[in-house]
């Protein structure tokens, strides 16, 4: 594993925290020396223990935030009081997503508005949450989480794939807005990662997905979450300063 000696005691705020990737982020993140504020809507109880076992592990420092993303304005007002109470957010981390398969014919607009919400929009008022902290440090890091199903080839995702698109654009207009505020913000766009959520998507038929997922993959192996949280912890440090807008795919060479 890298080390970036820079990311010790950074304020990072990551969201969707304990989910798969969420998990293997902040395990990478903590190895780095990072103070974590790890935000999940799960219980308080849950997320504390796992807080407080990830910081003993790391020897660092993490809290956990309860916080529903699909409440944006309670959310914003939450991160803000964070921001400021922390002296600033150096690293925000949108990973926090929801994806539904179903045909687009069976799509309701509550099904579309919920995964717009929570994949795009909650970006855009965390972001502002934590803007004025970064601008006064005149530097700050935010990585917003894309999808490699932006290529179009995946039937039953069309709220998602929109979501996700909403995102990238927001990637594309914020790096050229806040790059001279010394902020820059990058996307990455996950392959087919190994996780629960494709066991909950795909259940009995995740053997036949599995098999089209390597047919497709130029690298002829599955990505796991630490394949993911390596290229976080290098967006998150000054060893990527030079690196703004752009959307790195980590997908096996799809």
């Amino acid at each position: 594993m890298t080390i970036y000696k820079d990311l010790a005691c950074r304020n990072v705020l990551l969201t969707g925290a304990l989910g798969t990737l969420g998990q293997a982020q902040a395990h990478g993140l903590a190895r780095q020396g990072a103070n974590l504020f790890l935000l999940d809507r799960l219980p308080l109880e849950q997320g504390q223990l796992w807080a407080t076992s990830l910081a003993e592990a790391n020897g660092t420092v993490a809290s956990y935030v309860q916080c529903d993303l699909d409440q944006l304005q309670a959310a914003q007002d939450k991160v803000k009081a964070l921001s400021t109470a922390c002296g600033g957010i150096d690293v925000l981390i949108n990973n926090a997503a929801v994806i539904v398969n179903r045909p687009f014919e069976e799509v309701s607009l509550s099904d579309y508005e919920d995964q717009v919400r929570i994949n795009s929009s909650a970006a855009f008022a965390l972001t502002q949450a934590v803007v004025p902290g970064m601008k006064e440090k005149s530097y700050g890091k935010i990585i917003n989480f894309c999808s490699l199903t932006l290529n179009g080839r995946w039937d039953g995702y069309v709220p998602y794939v929109a979501s996700k698109g909403a995102l990238y654009g927001l990637t594309k207009s914020l790096a050229r807005e806040l790059g001279r505020h010394g902020i820059r913000v990058n996307a990455i766009s996950p392959g087919a990662v190994v996780s629960e959520a494709e066991v909950r998507v795909f259940g009995d038929k995740l053997e036949a997905y599995n098999g089209w997922i390597l047919e497709n993959q130029a690298i002829k192996q599955r990505i796991l979450p630490e394949h993911i949280a390596d290229v976080v912890c290098f967006l998150a440090s000054t060893a990527s300063d030079m690196v703004s807008g752009q959307n790195i795919g980590v997908d096996g060479g799809w």
